[in-house]
């Protein structure tokens, strides 16, 4: 899987014009592709990449279905627009909104329950990579934000491996390196849910992606596909990710 996170970017108009443009370039091998506009622009996205392949993700969600809660949107809201996929505990909304493990366990388990594909982040920051707790918090974050799931439902789930260090920096983890704590949280899946589950289940990395790394990312054992932030603005670098998957297949 490859999944675009366009993060607080484009007008619906803007949104419209890029989604044309990937459906436009990408043949539908290779990999399964989805991508997550702003909230404003799901509508407008997803009247674009009708008939095409490309599934339409969001990049957050209230694990409420209705009430008073200002400026939050729900499941159903986003099953009323064609949403398949969202992002879920994604490093700036912890840190920046303050959303910690129990809210994304409760998001996450919403999105399930509702019938749609959480894509789950995890990943720590560069003070934590330096004291030597990537691991420590790799392994608290996947198991709080799965707590409480059977091993079917854990199975269901997207994990998106995202050190924070590398997003929107420019530096990205060595392909070594990530497939080594993506390793890591199969490890940690086995323990919870079960040797198959931990096999099958989809681990992708994100932290500046681009296309001049991909091969060496995607072409790890352990990672599964990317979920992709700057570069998923530009239809030509997010098409050349893409174009990484059937080399590796």
């Amino acid at each position: 899987m490859v999944a675009g996170n366009w993060k607080m970017n484009k007008t619906c108009a803007q949104a419209a014009a890029l989604a044309e443009e990937l459906v436009k370039g990408y043949r539908g091998e290779g990999a399964e592709v989805a991508v997550c506009p702003p909230f404003t622009a799901l509508k407008c996205v997803k009247e674009a990449l009708e008939g095409s392949s490309i599934r339409l993700g969001a990049q957050n969600v209230y694990h409420e279905d209705d009430g008073a809660f200002t400026g939050e949107v729900s499941v159903p809201m986003l099953k009323d627009l064609g949403v398949e996929l969202v992002i879920v505990g994604h490093s700036e909304r912890r840190q920046i909104f303050g959303e910690g493990d129990a809210l994304v366990n409760k998001k996450v388990t919403k999105v399930l329950k509702s019938g749609l594909t959480p894509i789950l982040c995890v990943g720590e920051t560069l003070e934590e990579r330096e004291t030597g707790k990537t691991e420590e918090v790799v392994r608290r974050q996947t198991i709080e934000g799965l707590k409480g799931l059977s091993e079917r439902e854990i199975g269901r789930t997207v994990i998106a491996y995202e050190p924070i260090w590398a997003i929107g920096t420019g530096r990205s983890a060595t392909a070594d390196d990530a497939n080594g704590i993506i390793g890591y949280i199969r490890e940690i899946l086995e323990k919870i849910a079960g040797k198959e589950t931990a096999d099958t289940i989809r681990i992708l990395y994100g932290g500046s992606v681009k296309p001049a790394n991909a091969a060496s990312l995607l072409g790890q054992p352990h990672i599964d596909g990317a979920l992709v932030g700057g570069a998923s603005l530009k239809a030509d670098e997010f098409l050349g990710i893409i174009s990484t998957i059937p080399e590796r297949r």
